[in-house]
């Protein structure tokens, strides 16, 4: 049984997809009861409650755990789930975590995120941490004002980023939850290229086949929307890197082709999927 947490996410969904098309046998956590596919097993949990994931992880050999944006908060102990599965025999643990531990490890919430990296190579379960960069589906946030206002609004319309395919990132999980080659891995996930903000809303045009108006926002003004989401230290660490990324966050990863023996998607593959959104 593997046990795969955020399973109606961005990535959690394709990935009890993958793994249940592979035959495995999934238990899907979400905080409330959705659809699923058939012979996937369904609990409803709340990770900032780590002892509601105990149902989930009867029977379980493997878990893919990712943490919410709450979940990074300094007084969030997202520690105490690693423990809990290893006291109910989990064996190995797929752990999303962020590109910021290696490139901006001082930021608050990557501290907070290297602690739950160190705590799962202390637990003495087999690992693997993906650490991606920015998420295409980021872009879903602009679907309700292209469709109505014809508009994308954003901050730092010139500044790109390598973003992945939330779709490669699920591939990547499935491979290190099935495939023992990869126990110990640490794989920073970035898509093909870079891309700004500007750039994207002309992809998102180009597919509907119509304009899309590029509006850039301040700091303050995307701050303010992105901490009704998230944390105010995940909000400024993120803003920290889209706004100036280093190096580091600009490298193009050889991580996705090395585990999936294929180049990462586009940015264009992801929207011409998820075009229905924004129409």
């Amino acid at each position: 049984m593997i046990v795969v947490t955020g399973a109606t996410g961005n990535v959690g969904r394709p990935l009890t997809q993958a793994l249940a098309a592979a035959g495995e046998q999934v238990t899907a956590v979400s905080r409330h009861a959705v659809a699923m596919p058939d012979g996937v097993r369904h609990v409803a949990a709340d990770l900032a409650e780590p002892t509601s994931l105990t149902p989930a992880f009867d029977k379980a050999k493997a878990l893919f755990l990712l943490l919410s944006g709450d979940l990074h908060a300094p007084e969030a102990r997202p520690t105490d789930i690693i423990g809990l599965a290893a006291a109910s025999g989990v064996r190995r643990v797929v752990l999303l975590s962020s590109q910021g531990v290696a490139t901006r490890p001082l930021g608050p919430s990557r501290v907070v995120m290297r602690a739950v990296e160190d705590a799962l190579r202390e637990s003495g379960l087999d690992w693997a941490v993906l650490r991606p960069g920015g998420f295409a589906s980021n872009a879903l946030a602009w679907a309700e004002s292209v469709r109505t206002q014809g508009t994308v609004a954003a901050p730092f319309g010139d500044v790109g980023v390598p973003v992945i395919d939330p779709a490669d990132i699920a591939e990547v999980a499935a491979a290190c939850l099935l495939d023992d080659r990869h126990t110990g891995g640490v794989y920073e996930l970035t898509g093909p290229e870079v891309i700004t903000p500007r750039q994207q809303a002309e992809v998102i045009a180009a597919a509907l086949g119509s304009p899309v108006r590029f509006h850039e926002v301040t700091r303050d003004e995307a701050r303010t929307t992105m901490t009704r989401f998230v944390p105010l230290e995940l909000a400024d660490d993120t803003l920290d890197i889209i706004s100036a990324p280093n190096p580091a966050e600009l490298r193009i990863s050889p991580d996705v082709e090395r585990v999936l023996g294929r180049a990462p998607r586009p940015f264009t593959g992801w929207v011409a999927r998820n075009i229905a959104a924004f129409c």
